[in-house]
């Protein structure tokens, strides 16, 4: 039986930009080990895999490598797919249940989507052997530490879209990964970050929406702003409306279908 499957470029409204996500739509659950196959064969970042249930959706994201916890762009590109192919009603919430709880979707009234998700609470820690000479740094102004990954706050936008870091020193840490971030002093923009995750191997992510997650709460306090405008700097680039809300973010972008094809095994 043949399966639909998607690619949607998240956080963007230009093709070719943003983060690419593989979206998959079930019709019965599939063993993780197909799923990750299926993930290796779009060789993408993160594949979203959507299976329909009472009135939500099951959804899971897997890296070529592994099955992650949370995903941004992804789950950003599946509410876009529920709602371009028509299973969703352009006023309905997507709601998903995940490895990190019920999430839900809306449109936004000038058609962006906005993702509620969990935030994640940043804790300053000592910096771990290895981890500013992986990122070329020879000191930062922040180390923190949220659920596996570490967030380094730099001087300047500057040194964040300078950086070239080590991969196979990095993929000796113990940590899934590290966003690297800077508060932009001018422009549209309120703070600029990369984020990089050898070790799940996705050297560098174009667009992170689970980073987010914590940049979002970090940045609003640091800055006095309730919502803020986000740029992840990587080759690809996006941008992210981003507002913490209680314990939760609010992640707002927007997406594009690059193509739709037909699985066959």
């Amino acid at each position: 039986m043949s399966l639909s499957l998607y690619q949607v470029d998240s956080f963007t409204n230009r093709p070719f930009a943003g983060n690419p996500a593989g979206v998959c739509l079930l019709d019965s659950p599939r063993p993780d080990e197909w799923m990750l196959g299926v993930a290796g064969e779009m060789n993408l970042s993160e594949t979203a895999f959507l299976l329909p249930e009472d009135g939500f959706y099951r959804l899971r994201w897997f890296t070529p490598m592994v099955e992650v916890t949370l995903c941004g762009h992804a789950t950003l590109a599946c509410a876009h797919i529920l709602w371009e192919q028509g299973f969703l009603a352009s006023n309905q919430t997507a709601l998903f249940e995940t490895l990190s709880g019920r999430l839900q979707a809306v449109r936004t009234p000038d058609g962006w989507i906005a993702l509620n998700f969990p935030g994640r609470p940043v804790e300053p820690v000592v910096s771990p052997e290895g981890l500013l000479e992986s990122l070329g740094l020879n000191n930062a102004l922040f180390v923190g530490k949220y659920r596996e990954d570490y967030l380094v706050e730099v001087q300047n936008e500057p040194i964040v879209r300078a950086l070239e870091p080590n991969f196979v020193s990095m993929r000796k840490l113990k940590t899934r990964g590290v966003v690297v971030t800077a508060q932009c002093d001018q422009g549209e923009y309120d703070f600029v970050s990369r984020f990089f995750a050898p070790a799940v191997g996705v050297d560098e992510d174009p667009v992170t929406g689970s980073a987010h997650c914590a940049l979002t709460p970090y940045w609003s306090k640091k800055l006095g702003k309730p919502t803020l405008m986000a740029y992840q700097a990587s080759p690809r680039g996006g941008q992210l409306r981003v507002r913490p809300q209680e314990d939760r973010v609010i992640l707002e972008g927007q997406a594009l279908t690059v193509y739709s094809a037909t699985l066959l095994v």
